[in-house]
């Protein structure tokens, strides 16, 4: 057999993650950290247990993974979920563009590398919804704080991929990359504005075709069809294919009537594909740039929270919220997971000479994965919305 040793990785990296959600559940660990420290105990910096040819399609697994995020990401931009949720933008917006203030002039003063400030900037605007959710249901919390947090983390990872791609073009431009700046400037104009045309041209015959077909393989087919075509179209266009799947989740959620349908059918087939990106991520970890990277690290994580807790309570303000949504509403949306190393790979994918990229998010994810849920748990208890009082 030709693909004997990528038949052999796929099986061993999914029995994997299957052993990370089982374990991670018993010892409340994310499952997302198990598999990044054990594609980086596998990878060629420890134990070199796996092969260097069988990695060589993560590129594909990569962008199969965040298509179907992004077009994930677009049913959070529901009209009718955001009409009847003006407290929550208010307050996710705040958050998400404060996070990313502060996040950026800290890694700029600190770096002095305008491009890198502008990804990581964005970058940390990213959150684990799963994670915040988990702890509210595990809690059994209700009240003003909860039903607020609920609502924002459904929105806040779709406002940080739109910042990502506006903040990608200007890094960018900043970088220069050999290109002249009006040459960069229409790049970085036709790959926003043409991601969103694009996505959308697709959108609208998906979202009529929704709902004529009966739930099941059909449906799976039609969703993960529309969703790779889209990605592939975005590659050949060379515009951002993040932007474009999302988009095309946008359109869908608003248009077709049995939106949900596309939606759960990409969620029951995501599983194994997350169970490669994160393994293959952690493969891919340079452990000799972790030492390089402790005072940076150090900033990413003090910013992040820093920028966290003001955007909580400047968007509590801005929102007219209770106290108790202002005062712990930040420290709920630390944990921070998928979406924020699926846009630091894009980044490298872009910008290949930012080397410190990965490892820092994958290092701060780990970080942020094991305590931002205890955190969380903590606030709402404070918050008097828990059963554990």
């Amino acid at each position: 057999m030709q693909h004997t040793h990528d038949l052999l990785l796929l099986g061993i990296i999914m029995l994997l993650g299957l052993g990370a959600h089982t374990l991670g559940g018993k010892v409340h660990v994310p499952r997302v950290t198990l598999l990044l420290l054990l594609g980086a105990l596998a990878g060629p910096a420890l134990f070199d247990v796996i092969p260097l040819q069988a990695t060589g399609s993560f590129e594909l697994i990569t962008e199969l993974t965040l298509a179907m995020v992004g077009f994930l990401l677009g049913e959070r931009m529901s009209l009718r979920d955001l009409r009847e949720g003006r407290e929550a933008i208010v307050l996710s917006l705040t958050v998400t563009l404060v996070t990313a203030l502060v996040m950026f002039l800290a890694v700029w003063a600190f770096t002095g590398n305008l491009p890198a400030a502008l990804l990581l900037a964005a970058i940390a605007t990213a959150t684990d919804p799963a994670a915040t959710l988990d702890v509210i249901r595990e809690a059994g919390a209700k009240g003003p704080l909860t039903r607020v947090v609920t609502q924002v983390v459904a929105i806040d990872d779709a406002w940080g991929a739109i910042l990502f791609s506006i903040l990608l073009v200007f890094a960018e431009l900043v970088a220069g990359n050999g290109n002249s700046i009006s040459d960069l400037v229409a790049h970085g104009v036709t790959d926003v504005f043409g991601a969103m045309i694009l996505g959308a041209t697709i959108g609208w015959p998906m979202a009529w075709l929704t709902g004529r077909l009966k739930p099941g393989e059909p449906m799976l087919l039609e969703a993960a069809g529309f969703v790779f075509l889209a990605a592939g179209l975005a590659g050949y266009l060379g515009v951002s294919y993040l932007l474009t799947c999302m988009t095309l989740g946008v359109v869908v959620a608003n248009r077709a009537h049995h939106h949900v349908r596309p939606f759960r059918s990409i969620e029951g087939v995501i599983d194994p594909f997350f169970a490669l990106f994160f393994f293959l991520a952690g493969y891919s970890l340079d452990w000799a740039l972790l030492p390089t990277l402790g005072l940076l690290g150090l900033v990413y994580l003090l910013a992040r929270v820093a920028g966290r807790l003001a955007g909580g309570y400047l968007g509590g303000v801005f929102a007219r919220s209770e106290p108790v949504v202002r005062r712990y509403a930040g420290a709920c949306m630390l944990p921070q997971a998928g979406v924020a190393l699926g846009l630091a790979l894009v980044a490298t994918e872009r910008l290949p000479e930012l080397t410190l990229l990965l490892p820092l998010v994958i290092g701060a994810t780990v970080i942020f994965e094991l305590a931002g849920p205890a955190i969380t748990a903590w606030q709402l208890r404070l918050a008097g919305e828990t059963r554990k009082r």
